[in-house]
């Protein structure tokens, strides 16, 4: 799409606000599979986010991808979340793999089953837990992620090194985190279809909510995942060892 359609697009295009990375499961340690809980958490989501103004939800559950209902005039975009041999990545369109095996694909394949499949391919929390960042592949996308939205200067300044946009996801494993970051879509409707498209033209921006609640929690995330030694920093945040030029 040149210049002039995407001018076109824009003024016949509606903005949708989407959350493009949630979990339907409150818990962990099961394995990548659906249980009879996933369909409560779907409806659970998606009626937090309808409150929250969000047009459509991405459900990326850990490995494996089915099919969830959902309420309140909400449209799901199907999805999943690869654990990659480097990280985390999206997969987010019609038709994502129903389940993949933790550290069973490089991210190079994951970003290509996701484009055979006519999804987008999008780098999940790229300073937290991941190498994937490093990943020289056809990305669609990087992710703002609602847990850790400090590091959006760092994504975007890695989005703006591979020429790619930067979308937003709360990574909501409970229904109050839904939100806390999400995406702008731009596109005529909201299909799975349009998100995918809207992503590789660029019609997406990244949003966060500072609501009061979501940033105790992301302080709670933080301490979390520091003392688990999860998080990351750009080489060029890192400061350098001795004392500056000048001052020795």
């Amino acid at each position: 799409m040149d210049k002039t359609q995407k001018e076109s697009y824009r003024f016949l295009a509606v903005v949708f606000a989407v959350d493009l990375h949630t979990h339907t499961r409150f818990f962990h340690g099961f394995s990548s599979r659906s249980t009879p809980f996933d369909p409560v958490g779907a409806v659970l989501l998606s009626a937090v986010a309808r409150h929250r103004g969000l047009d459509g939800l991405a459900l990326t559950n850990h490995d494996y991808y089915t099919p969830l209902p959902v309420v309140g005039g909400v449209t799901a975009i199907p999805g999943i979340e690869v654990s990659s041999s480097r990280g985390h990545v999206l997969v987010v369109g019609p038709d994502p793999p129903v389940a993949t095996r933790v550290d069973g694909l490089a991210p190079p394949e994951v970003v290509e089953l996701a484009h055979d499949r006519d999804c987008a391919a999008i780098v999940a929390h790229p300073y937290r837990n991941s190498t994937v960042r490093e990943v020289d592949a056809d990305f669609d996308a990087i992710e703002v992620n609602g847990k850790h939205p400090r590091t959006s200067e760092w994504v975007r300044r890695l989005a703006d090194e591979h020429d790619i946009p930067v979308v937003g996801g709360s990574d909501a494993h409970y229904p109050v985190e839904v939100g806390r970051a999400f995406t702008r879509v731009e596109a005529d409707r909201l299909t799975p279809e349009s998100v995918v498209a809207a992503i590789r033209d660029g019609r997406v921006e990244a949003r966060v909510d500072d609501w009061l609640p979501h940033r105790l929690l992301r302080r709670l995330y933080r301490y979390v995942h520091a003392e688990k030694e999860h998080l990351d920093r750009p080489e060029w945040k890192t400061p350098g060892v001795g004392a500056p030029p000048g001052e020795r």
